[in-house]
């Protein structure tokens, strides 16, 4: 990072706001559950030894403002240690604030990004053929399917008309087909956090960050908080065939969610979420820089619809899931040369910002350059287990 991590990328209101988050703690040798009180990181471990468990509670944002914890670290000694490349081995940082849960996402919920899609698919994952067949689709349907309703009558006649014209693909059927698209975006355990390096596999030469809400979902299936997340995606690979999406989307360091999940509270209900707007930055060492931005408000499927999709008598989450729901935002202006449109550099810094969440913020390297995922669901029990936090239900 080039100048660390402060309150900046905490919610404008986060003195007020419900938050939770985990931490390493090198003092143990594992993480903890931990909330923001008064300027202070609290760790609340002893009452949940995992997010997992504190979000299956009734009302967890009633249960995290009512218990007592212990002064782990000041919030900006926290932030500022929480930036790779500068930390303190000794000192605590940041982790991505979910743990057991599945790591789920939703795909193509934005009729702009559905149209990259379908150029995906069509292109075979060759940026320099792009732009020509963007031009052709648009011209044909147009570059607004807003209005379209997913799974409605009129999404059946568009469909049987781009039918007609050899335009179908399968990403216009989740795009405006009955059925949403929902994938596993990553293993439990393995997304990084704020400040942490996010991976590119080294085959990608046509990848672009995700900006995204990403809700926090009980094992209920009753939607309980929000985060920011990067759902990092490799253009090129998922665009020679949708069956590489495991490889474009499921590589080391390609998940990033934080800072914290905010809980619904009197201050921050899931409407918040559903009128929530994103921006997103990239700065380049190259002194190449990108803006954008993404609107809840344009989404073609409500929240609520995804997570139903997701959770519910055909499937269900034990430990409960954290679900992406997609992203408006897809990068066409050209970084190198005329018509390869946007990929990213190993050194990008990577801000996703919404006021009432915060600043989500990595930097960019290859997968297999950044530290490696080893501690899994496995080592979470054997650390709790030595610690005396596991306990019967």
């Amino acid at each position: 990072m080039r100048h660390g991590l402060g309150q900046e990328i905490l919610p404008e209101d986060w003195r007020q706001a419900t938050l939770v988050g985990r931490v390493w703690n090198p003092a143990i040798a594992g993480p903890c559950v931990v909330t923001l009180r008064d300027g202070m990181a609290i760790d609340v471990t002893r009452h949940w030894p995992t997010v997992a468990e504190l979000l299956d509670a009734p009302d967890p944002a009633a249960a995290l403002q009512a218990a007592d914890g212990e002064s782990l670290a000041p919030v900006e000694a926290l932030l500022a240690n929480s930036a790779a490349g500068s930390q303190d081995p000794q000192q605590p940082w940041l982790l991505a604030p979910c743990d057991l849960q599945a790591v789920k996402a939703a795909g193509v919920t934005f009729a702009r990004s559905m149209l990259e899609r379908v150029i995906e698919e069509q292109t075979k994952g060759d940026p320099a053929a792009a732009e020509g067949v963007r031009k052709l689709i648009v011209a044909e349907i147009g570059d607004d399917l807003r209005a379209v309703k997913p799974g409605s009558d009129a999404a059946l006649r568009l469909k049987q008309a781009l039918m007609a014209r050899g335009l179908w693909s399968q990403y216009l059927e989740v795009g405006i087909g009955p059925d949403a698209e929902i994938f596993t975006k990553a293993q439990p355990m393995s997304a990084v956090g704020c400040g942490a390096e996010i991976g590119i596999h080294p085959i990608s030469s046509w990848n672009n960050p995700e900006p995204e809400i990403v809700l926090a979902i009980a094992s209920s299936g009753r939607i309980v908080g929000a985060s920011l997340g990067n759902d990092v995606n490799l253009r090129d690979v998922e665009g020679r065939s949708a069956l590489l999406l495991g490889k474009a989307k499921d590589n080391n360091g390609s998940c990033a969610i934080g800072p914290f999940i905010r809980l619904f509270d009197a201050g921050f209900t899931l409407d918040d979420v559903r009128k929530a707007e994103l921006t997103l930055t990239v700065e380049g060492e190259d002194g190449f820089r990108l803006e954008g931005s993404s609107s809840m408000a344009e989404i073609s499927r409500d929240v609520s619809d995804l997570a139903a999709q997701t959770i519910g008598p055909n499937h269900q989450y034990p430990d409960g899931l954290v679900l992406f729901t997609g992203t408006l935002f897809a990068p066409v202006e050209d970084r190198g040369a005329p018509g390869q449109g946007f990929t990213h550099k190993p050194g990008d810094l990577v801000t996703i910002a919404s006021p009432a969440l915060g600043r989500l913020v990595n930097r960019v390297n290859r997968s297999d350059r950044i530290p490696a995922w080893n501690f899994g669901t496995g080592a979470l029990m054997r650390n709790l287990a030595g610690r005396g936090l596991l306990r019967q239900a």
